[in-house]
């Protein structure tokens, strides 16, 4: 593993979470909590309110789960996943803002906000342009270089990896279970077909060759191999948590095996 990653001793699975807005529910958040390692929580640009916000932070300290900022852009209606045109100055804001307000949320609960993953739009971007990853970087830097940053793990890691290291941030790479890859690693979008993997089976099998370290096929039917450190896992319905919960049996067994 690459210096610039952080060491853990099995693949962690993390969930969106908090994403529900007033009188309006999204996700099964007490179903799949138990489940999870690490909370990706909404703070208020594309989900979240304030009571949402306790609410799921006291449900993540009850299971004992680690918590994390879920920033966005200020996208409300579009769910955070629709671009905006932000320069590096008002990525910094907007992401003090959204992480502040969890950590306030966390301190009063006797908890903290212990990593960073941006949601939807604001994930993509800092993935395919380097000026957007590194004004994130140097966000997560300026409020607390202690704050690991979540990123997409692709075949070559390399200048994430460098760029994370020259602005003083550790990185977590993470994968996905239920997705398609391309041969370079990038999840195939969900437009084309076999995008999104349904099979229960194939699912658990994809998150054990991840945390085993094996190489996964592509969708030209290559090979790629990515190291990741976690992987997303989602709550969004009763089949996902069905699935999650195969995912926690299974990995839970490779590690005591």
């Amino acid at each position: 593993m690459d210096e610039g990653a952080t060491r853990v001793s099995r693949l962690l699975l993390n969930c969106d979470m908090g994403e529900s807005f007033g009188s309006w529910t999204m996700g099964l958040d007490a179903e799949v909590m138990p489940f999870i390692d690490c909370a990706n929580i909404a703070c208020g640009f594309h989900a979240g309110d304030p009571g949402i916000m306790r609410k799921t932070v006291a449900l993540a300290v009850a299971h004992g789960v680690t918590i994390g900022a879920h920033p966005a852009y200020p996208d409300l209606v579009g769910f955070g996943r629709r671009s905006m045109a932000c320069s590096a100055e008002e990525v910094r804001d907007l992401l003090h803002y959204q992480i502040g307000a969890l950590e306030g949320i966390c301190r009063a609960q006797g908890t903290r906000v212990a990593y960073v993953k941006p949601h939807g739009a604001l994930y993509n971007d800092m993935m395919a342009d380097p000026l957007t990853l590194r004004a994130v970087l140097e966000a997560v830097a300026a409020y607390d270089r202690q704050l690991p940053l979540m990123l997409m793990a692709t075949a070559d890691d390399s200048e994430a990896q460098a760029l994370g290291r020259e602005c003083g941030v550790t990185v977590w790479f993470e994968a996905f279970a239920d997705r398609a890859y391309d041969p370079s690693g990038r999840l195939v979008s969900r437009r084309l077909p076999g995008a999104v993997h349904h099979d229960p089976a194939r699912i658990v099998e994809q998150a054990l060759r991840l945390a085993r370290g094996e190489a996964l096929t592509a969708s030209d039917g290559s090979q790629v191999l990515l190291k990741a450190q976690t992987l997303c896992v989602h709550g969004d319905n009763d089949s996902s948590v069905a699935a999650v919960r195969q995912i926690r049996q299974a990995l839970d067994a490779l590690v005591v095996a």
